[in-house]
């Protein structure tokens, strides 16, 4: 059974050496056994599994030809065309992602960031959905990225959610089509 590694160590597959190592230290020693908190033996053999593989130049370039090869499989046995979004939906969209980014750094300031996959579970959304909303965002200095792919709220999205619940119900949205670029 494929594993995915970069699932494992919850980085992008574009990472460089310098990430890899970064993120594998910080998960070996949050997963170690002689953690008393948050010590899981099973979840760090995968993280040091996961390294070993991606650590070594020429493991990473022969796990990447059969990483590619799936998910190319996966792309081609999942891909539906994304309908046509109403600009409304798509400002609902952008906002609720906001909302949601705004909980998350107020509950969890400690790991203030979502992954695509915890927002589109929070969103009952499809990632293919919102992509073009997380760029809208991110273009806009709303969120940033990761190099591990996980979203995070900024100053100016905090203070844009913050102002989003003092407009009227009916009033327009700062992130209507057509806003004005600042």
């Amino acid at each position: 059974m494929f594993v995915d590694y970069y699932e494992v160590l919850q980085i992008s597959p574009n990472a460089d050496e310098e990430t890899v190592h970064r993120v594998y230290r910080i998960q070996a020693q949050r997963f170690h056994p002689d953690n008393l908190e948050t010590g899981n033996a099973e979840r760090f053999r995968a993280v040091a599994e996961a390294y070993q593989v991606l650590s070594n130049p020429r493991s990473r370039a022969s796990y990447d030809v059969e990483y590619r090869r799936g998910q190319g499989r996966t792309v081609r046995e999942t891909f539906t065309a994304v309908p046509a979004s109403d600009p409304q939906d798509e400002v609902k969209r952008r906002e609720e992602i906001l909302r949601q980014l705004y909980r998350r750094r107020q509950t969890h300031p400690d790991q203030p960031s979502l992954r695509l996959r915890e927002l589109e579970a929070l969103l009952g959304t499809p990632p293919e959905h919102f992509e073009f909303s997380l760029w809208y965002l991110k273009e806009r200095g709303y969120l940033t990225r990761s190099d591990s792919a996980r979203h995070i709220i900024t100053i100016k999205g905090v203070e844009f959610t913050e102002s989003m619940s003092r407009r009227p119900a009916a009033g327009p949205s700062q992130l209507d089509v057509g806003a004005d670029m600042e």
